[in-house]
């Protein structure tokens, strides 16, 4: 009887089991990430290029031909030094030339103070003598002419004495009052000596002008003039870089301008020499920002600039905005609507998948600091997995990664 059965009961045993498998709710294998403590470092990446304090370009006041040039292109130069010489014969001879009216004026005036005025006060002294004779003698010629003693000639003879006598006595006066301080030919005299000093100065200018010199201390960067060339007004013929602080003009996305401060560091590669970083820092963050890239403008400063660093070379500044030693963190994929709103992450708890809103705070390249919503060892389901909010999930097996493969940040 029993041999009879059994066949009956092993269908009914395979058809309970069917109606089982199809009653009893399946779990979704998934991808999870685990909530784990670990440095994480928030950086904002941008593209500068190196900055001099002032880049000068240095050209001639004045058409003349070029006699000597002292530098090439990476001499460093002090400042004052003579760097181009323009031909300058006219120059010096119009130097001289007004050096000798320089001394021509002196002796005037030297002239004046210790012969022209000691003169006119005696030629005055003379004159003022001559008067007082010559009015005494026509006192008396009119007493003798009264008397009857002399004729009518004879006191108009006087008369005529006395008043050129006067005359020679008012010009004896005029030229003693010319000639001293105050007086007209002082004040000629001192005119002409300024103007020659004046003119003097015009001539060492001028002559000046054709010695081009450094107006700091720099480094050349470009010679664009030869000896035997026209220097024309205006024409630049050397570029400088002046020396000082060595910086870097970045621009940053606007995004990223809540990131960005004065004083945060940064590291820097350039681009030709991209095994070689160093260190730079934030002193300066545009107020505003270029509509038509989208960018903000920051500077920063070298404070140890390698040798290799060149004028307008090309680098990669990388700030760091912030930095925690001990961050919870998940991988960013983990982490759904960072960028959209509101934070969310479908954990796997109790066997189901649950959407948790998670407060984010640093994001590290790969990962999020997670704020609050998760704890230590909590699991995150990847989007990589189909998973649906309520639906029963279980971990898929572990698949073979090797520490290149893990997320940035989260290795051991």
């Amino acid at each position: 009887m029993l041999s009879r059965r059994w066949p009956w009961l092993l269908v009914a045993a395979i058809a309970l089991a069917a109606l089982a498998f199809l009653l009893v709710p399946r779990s979704r294998a998934v991808d999870v990430a685990e909530a784990t403590r670990g440095p994480v470092a928030q950086s904002v990446v941008a593209t500068g290029r190196m900055a001099t304090p002032a880049r000068i370009e240095l050209s001639s006041q004045l058409t003349a031909r070029v006699e000597r040039v002292a530098v090439r292109e990476g001499d460093p130069v002090a400042a004052g030094a003579v760097l181009v010489e323009l031909r300058s014969d006219e120059a010096r001879a119009a130097l001289a030339a007004a050096q000798a009216a320089l001394a021509e004026a002196r002796a005037r005036v030297r002239q004046l103070a210790q012969v022209q005025r000691p003169v006119a006060d005696q030629q005055l002294l003379q004159a003022e003598a001559a008067y007082r004779l010559a009015e005494a003698e026509q006192r008396r010629s009119a007493e003798l002419l009264a008397r009857g003693f002399v004729s009518q000639a004879r006191l108009d003879e006087a008369d005529r004495t006395l008043a050129a006598a006067q005359a020679t006595q008012r010009a004896a006066r005029a030229q003693a009052l010319a000639s001293r301080d105050g007086g007209v030919e002082g004040e000629l005299a001192a005119a002409r000596l300024q103007q020659a000093q004046a003119n003097l100065e015009a001539a060492r200018v001028r002559l000046d002008l054709l010695l081009l010199r450094a107006p700091a201390a720099a480094t050349v960067l470009t010679r664009e003039v030869e000896p035997g060339d026209t220097a024309q007004a205006g024409r630049t013929l050397l570029t400088l870089a002046e020396a000082g602080e060595t910086r870097i003009i970045a621009s940053v996305d606007e995004k990223n301008l809540k990131l960005v401060r004065a004083g945060l560091t940064a590291s820097v590669i350039a681009d030709a020499f991209p095994d070689r970083p160093f260190e730079a820092r934030v002193f300066y963050v545009a107020p505003s920002v270029d509509l038509q890239r989208g960018t903000v403008e920051v500077r920063l400063v070298v404070p140890d600039p390698p040798a290799f660093l060149r004028p307008d070379m090309t680098v990669s500044v990388e700030l760091v905005a912030g930095r925690s030693e001990a961050a919870l963190r998940l991988p960013a994929e983990a982490v759904r609507g960072v960028d959209g709103g509101a934070s969310e992450v479908l954990a796997l708890r109790d066997g189901r998948a649950v959407r948790v809103p998670v407060k984010t705070g640093l994001r590290g390249v790969g990962v999020i600091e997670i704020l609050d919503g998760l704890a230590p060892g909590e699991l995150a389901i990847l989007p990589s997995s189909p998973a649906a909010e309520g639906e029963r999930v279980r971990v898929r097996a572990p698949r073979p990664r090797g520490n290149a493969e893990l997320p940035p940040g989260m290795g051991g």
